[in-house]
């Protein structure tokens, strides 16, 4: 079925629009988004008849309006990353016999979202609603790696910003940019007892429809009884299971 060409004009205005930092003049959703300046009058009059934008006449500019607010909160209540990623999770467990996260990024911080644990294995720092420093775990490193380059020094501008648990682990944006370096390159991030002595993990980024970053699945095991067979196995069972999230949720894999 194709998509309806006044639909897509509509989400285009209002994808635009949450991509600023501010509200913004007519003029400039027109050139950026691609439509005629009377096309994109007629759309703005109409979102923001429905609340979905606000016009501020004294700035001749135009932000996102009361109704947006709605559909981001709906989204939040009903958890569809959620709903839609703990079956796949469920199967990762299963097929590797060991702790399975999933963790959305927040600042210089990840936060985790869901936990499935294997059986017999012990529980995890990383339980539902922990805060952890994102340069330090894997499904934060994921998730960094696929960041513009300037979000990245945004979030870690110097060494002040870098927190350490157990002394080891990146302590400067060089050390970090190595990682995550490595992390695009092989397609997933690793931990090695920077979290938890003893506990490793390897994480894969999960995509939106414009291939961008929004949660890391990882798989948490003891390190040392992992050897390098074991480690790849574990691996490409995260990045295949990352996969499936990208396809359910709508996103895309960079070619």
């Amino acid at each position: 079925m194709g998509i309806v060409p006044a639909a897509g004009q509509v989400l285009a205005v209002l994808r635009y629009l949450a991509r600023q930092a501010a509200p913004v003049p007519a003029a400039a959703i027109s050139r950026d988004v691609g439509l005629p300046r009377s096309t994109t009058y007629h759309l703005l009059d109409t979102l923001t008849a429905e609340g979905f934008v606000v016009h501020l006449p004294e700035e001749r500019r135009y932000g996102l309006g009361v109704s947006a607010f709605e559909l981001a909160s709906g989204y939040q209540r009903q958890a569809p990353l959620q709903r839609l990623s703990r079956a796949p999770l469920a199967a990762l467990v299963d097929r590797t016999g060991h702790n399975a996260n999933l963790a959305v990024l927040h600042g210089r911080e990840v936060i985790y979202v869901i936990e499935e644990r294997a059986p017999g294995r012990a529980p995890l720092v990383s339980e539902v609603g922990v805060r952890l420093p994102a340069h330090l775990t894997a499904s934060g490193r994921a998730v960094l790696a696929l960041l513009r380059p300037a979000q990245v020094r945004a979030a870690f501008p110097d060494r002040s910003a870098f927190v350490v648990r157990h002394g080891v682990g990146p302590s400067s944006p060089t050390a970090l940019r190595v990682l995550l370096t490595e992390a695009r390159r092989r397609g997933y991030a690793t931990e090695e007892g920077e979290v938890t002595p003893g506990l490793s993990s390897i994480a894969a980024p999960v995509l939106d429809h414009h291939a961008h970053p929004i949660a890391g699945v990882s798989v948490t095991f003891p390190g040392e009884a992992a050897d390098a067979a074991e480690r790849g196995r574990i691996a490409d069972h995260v990045t295949r299971t990352a996969r499936e999230l990208t396809r359910r949720v709508g996103g895309v894999t960079p070619e």
